[in-house]
């Protein structure tokens, strides 16, 4: 049995790519490891491609689909693959390798860690994660076995897409460092980007032997440091329009933010009567700022039976040890039932 099946081996007819996996680019041809041998007809189905490769150099290569008589047709692949062989036995271990030609379709790529650049406009470290889709195809079978496959029996989209991926990250990054882009400019500008990176990374994968047909940035997102950032220069946008509605400039509603703070807490340094005394400034700013005043104007800007103004005087007492803690606690009782 052994015998009858090399035989078999040695006798074939036939070689072709069966059966194609679709994850797969490159794929060496070999009936259960044998050499060539008395091989008579080659069959390239659509789609497909093929490469002579002898001692891991490409020899020769045959592109348009068809069934070919290698032994009596007169063409290149052919004449080139008898050079190393004597009546049908290889002189040397020689392999032929199918490969498609077809266009490769919608493939992931994400960069594998943040991309760091300075926001031109805002002068702040960004940290950029980019996500999209790119197809391809094998432009330069020849460059592409010796720069990519190299000794391996088969190669696999899955595979390309980590060549893909380890060389993204680089240009990308000195594209956004060149390109002057705020980060409000980078999900509107998105298929610019990719018009401009698709270019920018045209001769490099030309010289692996394969060109990039598309590449599009479907999202991105900042991360969490970059977004504490963002999420600053929005609050202090929205109090600039907050304050400009308002009538005010920034510097004062900074202010009013100081004094609204203070009047939140009693404790600390200031105490009661700060924090009222800030209270009533913001109040009288506020009024100010929209025309019209917190309280009654009896001549010396201060109305003396307002129970802040009585608060803050009974404050003062206390800390000057005119009074004690208890008349303190009495007092100020009777005044908060005022309001």
């Amino acid at each position: 049995m052994g015998i009858v099946d090399g035989l078999k081996r040695q006798l074939r007819s036939v070689i072709e790519w069966r059966d194609t996996d679709p994850n797969q680019i490159f794929y060496q041809w070999s009936d259960n490891g044998d050499e060539i041998k008395n091989a008579s007809k080659l069959i390239i189905g659509p789609g497909q491609g093929c490469i002579f490769v002898h001692e891991g150099i490409p020899k020769a290569m045959i592109v348009k689909n068809g069934v070919v008589n290698l032994e009596t047709a007169n063409i290149p692949f052919w004449t080139t693959i008898k050079k190393f062989m004597q009546f049908f036995e290889s002189e040397h271990k020689v392999g032929i390798y199918f490969f498609r030609t077809t266009k490769i379709l919608n493939q992931k790529w994400g960069t594998n860690s943040v991309i760091k650049y300075e926001d031109p406009k805002f002068h702040f470290p960004v940290g950029l994660r980019a996500f999209g889709n790119y197809s391809f195809r094998i432009r330069k079978p020849g460059h592409f076995f010796v720069n990519v496959v190299g000794s391996n029996n088969e190669f696999s989209v899955t595979q390309f897409r980590d060549v893909m991926n380890a060389r993204l990250l680089q240009p990308l990054t000195d594209y956004l460092a060149e390109s002057k882009y705020t980060y409000t400019d980078i999900d509107s500008h998105r298929d610019q980007i990719s018009a401009d990176l698709l270019e920018k990374l045209a001769s490099e994968f030309t010289k692996l032997g394969f060109t990039l047909t598309d590449l599009r940035i479907e999202g991105t997102d900042f991360d969490e440091d970059t977004m504490d950032r963002i999420n600053r220069i929005a609050d202090v946008t929205a109090e600039h329009h907050a304050a400009t509605a308002a009538g005010m400039d920034y510097a004062s509603l900074q202010k009013v933010e100081a004094m609204r703070e203070a009047a939140r807490n009693e404790g600390g340094g200031a105490g009661v009567g700060m924090g009222i005394g800030a209270g009533m400034g913001f109040g009288q700013m506020m009024a100010g700022s929209m025309g019209d005043k917190l309280v009654p104007d009896t001549g010396s800007g201060v109305n003396e039976d307002d129970p802040m103004v009585k608060l803050t005087k009974l404050k003062k007492m206390l800390e000057a040890e005119l009074i004690t803690q208890e008349d303190y606690d009495e007092k100020k009782k009777e005044i908060m039932s005022q309001f």
